[in-house]
């Protein structure tokens, strides 16, 4: 899943795809280079990012999802948690619809179900302007599983197919660097929750934090976790970084298939 964010503070690549035709162009070289899921964002979501209206969230990122649904043959992902957002990018050829809030925001779901899309669920709490003010957990691995089948459950009772579910640990989330790098080691225990995994970890402060490296020299940690996460089972890896992440993933699953 390549990266398209249509924002100007993103915290890695922020302002550099505002404009229609480099946010087109960046996602033709995405799909060139192997990304099978395109994910387009109008609301940054990193801690303390400000909230944007529907209307200035929707203007960023339907005339994207309507160019690349016409131009190229990939599932569009949309990076929302806001209705209007949902159903409009729905209707223009959205595929997927990746709700950091996992439809939690008033009248998501429902509008979510009218789309009749498949959803990816993360795990945050609070809102990104407060999520990293001392997050504590008293079973980490057990409170990300127990909240995700949760969500779940709801999406089930209001109409969305279990199988239409995909699901995100939510690294970097209401998450201390402690919490990111356990629950990354125990990924694992969420692949009981019986539906595929989506891993994001690309460029963010948990490689930082740990290699002591500024945003734009992170790739070597981030195609490390990108393989980690592999084999550990995740199905979607959210990622900046295309070609590199591609070589990564046709060696491991040459790797795998091996006989």
């Amino acid at each position: 899943m390549g990266i398209l964010n249509i924002t100007p503070d993103s915290f890695s690549d922020g302002g550099r795809f505002a404009q229609r035709d480099l946010a087109l162009r960046h996602a033709a070289e995405m799909v060139a280079a192997g990304a099978t899921l395109i994910d387009v964002g109008g609301e940054s979501t990193r801690p303390g990012a400000r909230a944007v209206s529907s209307v200035e969230e929707l203007e960023r990122v339907a005339p994207i999802v309507e160019a690349i649904s016409r131009e190229l043959d990939v599932i569009i992902s949309v990076d929302t948690s806001t209705p209007a957002v949902i159903r409009e990018t729905a209707r223009l050829g959205a595929g997927l619809i990746n709700d950091v809030r996992s439809l939690r925001r008033d009248g998501a779901l429902d509008a979510a179900v009218a789309t009749g899309l498949p959803v990816c669920l993360m795990h945050m709490r609070g809102e990104p302007t407060d999520m990293q003010d001392d997050p504590h957990y008293d079973n980490l691995v057990g409170e990300v599983s127990s909240f995700l089948q949760e969500r779940m459950d709801a999406c089930v009772a209001a109409g969305i197919a279990a199988e239409k579910i995909i699901l995100d640990p939510g690294y970097g989330f209401a998450k201390t660097l402690e919490h990111n790098l356990s629950l990354f080691k125990h990924m694992e225990a969420l692949l009981a929750l019986g539906r595929p995994l989506l891993v994001g970890v690309s460029r963010k402060s948990m490689i930082g934090k740990v290699l002591d490296k500024p945003v734009d020299q992170r790739l070597y940690g981030a195609l490390a976790l990108a393989g980690m996460a592999m084999i550990k089972g995740a199905r979607i890896l959210r990622v900046h970084d295309v070609p590199e992440t591609v070589d990564v993933v046709r060696m491991i699953a040459a790797v795998e298939s091996a006989k």
